[in-house]
């Protein structure tokens, strides 16, 4: 927890409850486990939440909602201790036995059962079920491995109501936009107010990551070939509606997704065709490439990168994030062959690049617009384009392949540890294959490829298409669309990357 804890072993909490010992904690809360006095031999669960201030009603209208609700699959609520003086407020709950599934599934290293998977599946639409159909509708909002208890029983538990919210049918977008990432809707992130179709977006993010051992939660190009063989008749025909960017494309309620799931050997085109609902492509490749400073050649790496992908999908862009950025501009300049540019979106071959992009637009960009999406994240300096980078389905980490700099790579990577990120990559440009294996041993196995020397990166040599194919490896489609190009052939172009 951000903050220091008040609660400790022995503490005795509202004259009743003697607090055992710590069994969670997150950003702003911990969790204790905690004997009844009044009840001897019954134990609680106290989560400790630390508000800040102006949004002590935050932790109350959690309380307010949980003491509502009544189902066998989550925690009942027994005692509330409003917010003192310094934002802290605790909640008195049922004391689940078991482990959270995020503990399950790394006990099984990813690999849990296909009927575990069907039955946890049911489990979970139980439960939303009965909060969608809660006057208002109640929403969860975060659904993903730790916030699901499984008893010594195996059956599921929601905890963690912190951003749960219920559904304003008047309300047009989120005031706030939470949800962790890689599991929440995209209308989660802004643009519109998630309701119950968000709660089954993140059913399909959770069954994937379990369907492709923990790979992947977003339905992308490539993700078939990671999906497990022994899944379910129609299990992963289901997950990819689930998986819609577009809420009316999804699954409109959780009975609907339980009668899919019964009829799951029932081929996806003819449900649709029962349905009238016509099943729209999903998903839209997204490489964020973040560099550990300036000046080692980050947006060099997208346009390769970019380039590359142009020449397996239809529809791609290169986008600079950063009101103040300034190379795609330089590029543009040059593209257009003239010193004033107005329009910040320009096509290169193919290719789209738009420069000096707000997150509000790079939102709509990934949402379907296009089949692959490279983001140009620049150098880390804060977290504000962070999100976007774990968000991805393809991170890159652009780093010096010099010894001496070889830290900067280590201490960013440490910065990111809280975040699981399996399919991170590490960028060496201009480095030897030696550099790259000794950061590969450095960080413990992780992906790192090294790219040779190239002038120009709309122009690949063989040596630097194969690093971009070792990039890309697990989301390549099986045939190119087309040939390669040229960038601007007709005249000479001196390329210095950023």
């Amino acid at each position: 927890m951000k903050h220091r804890s008040k609660l400790e072993p022995g503490i005795l909490l509202g004259d009743r409850y003697r607090v055992e010992r710590k069994i969670g904690e997150g950003g702003m809360s911990c969790v204790y486990l905690a004997e009844d006095l009044k009840l001897p031999g019954k134990k609680w669960a106290i989560k400790e939440t630390v508000s800040v201030h102006g949004m002590f009603h935050a932790v109350q209208a959690e309380a307010e909602l949980l003491i509502t609700l009544s189902h066998p699959r989550l925690p009942r609520i027994v005692d509330f201790f409003k917010p003192d003086e310094s934002g802290y407020t605790y909640l008195v709950m049922d004391y689940i036995h078991g482990m959270t599934l995020e503990k399950y599934i790394r006990g099984y290293r990813g690999q849990v059962s296909a009927d575990f998977m069907l039955r946890l599946a049911k489990q979970l639409l139980e439960v939303l079920s009965y909060l969608h159909a809660h006057t208002p509708p109640v929403v969860f909002r975060d659904l993903k491995p730790s916030n699901i208890m499984l008893t010594t029983d195996m059956e599921a538990r929601l905890i963690d109501f912190g951003i749960a919210r219920s559904y304003k049918q008047e309300q047009n977008e989120d005031t706030v936009h939470l949800g962790t990432v890689g599991f929440a809707a995209p209308e989660q992130y802004g643009g519109g107010q998630s309701d119950a179709r968000s709660d089954l977006y993140a059913l399909g993010a959770l069954m994937l990551y379990l369907g492709t051992g923990g790979r992947l939660s977003q339905w992308i190009p490539g993700v078939e070939r990671h999906i497990r063989k022994d899944m379910p008749a129609g299990f992963a025909s289901v997950i990819r509606k689930l998986l819609q960017q577009k809420p009316e494309n999804r699954y409109q309620s959780a009975h609907e997704v339980q009668t899919a799931l019964e009829n799951g050997s029932m081929p996806l085109p003819a449900r649709e065709a029962a349905t009238g609902i016509k099943h729209t492509a999903v998903g839209t490749l997204v490489t964020a490439v973040l560099g550990t400073s300036p000046g080692l050649g980050t947006t060099h790496c997208c346009i390769m990168m970019g380039h590359f992908l142009a020449g397996m999908f239809n529809r791609v862009a290169v986008v600079e994030m950063g009101a103040r950025s300034s190379a795609f501009i330089r590029i543009q300049e040059i593209a257009e062959g003239c010193p004033n540019v107005s329009l910040r979106k320009f096509n290169i071959n193919g290719i789209d690049f738009w420069r000096q992009t707000a997150r509000s637009d790079v939102i709509s960009l990934i949402s379907g617009s296009y089949d692959a999406v490279v983001l140009d994240l620049g150098s880390y300096r804060d977290s504000d384009r962070l999100e976007e980078f774990l968000r991805a389905n393809v991170p890159v980490v652009v780093g010096s392949g010099a010894e001496w700099r070889r830290n900067d790579v280590i201490t960013l990577t440490r910065m990111l540890s809280s975040h699981e990120q399996p399919g991170r990559v590490y960028v060496l440009p201009l480095a030897a294959s030696a550099a790259a294996e000794n950061l590969r041993k450095a960080l413990g196995g992780s992906k790192v490829v090294s790219l040779p020397p190239i002038c120009d990166p709309f122009e690949l040599s063989v040596a630097s298409e194969q690093a971009m194919r070792e990039i890309y490896e697990d989301y390549l489609p099986m045939k190119p669309r087309k040939s390669r190009f040229r960038f601007l052939k007709a005249q000479p172009f001196s390329w210095r990357g950023e």
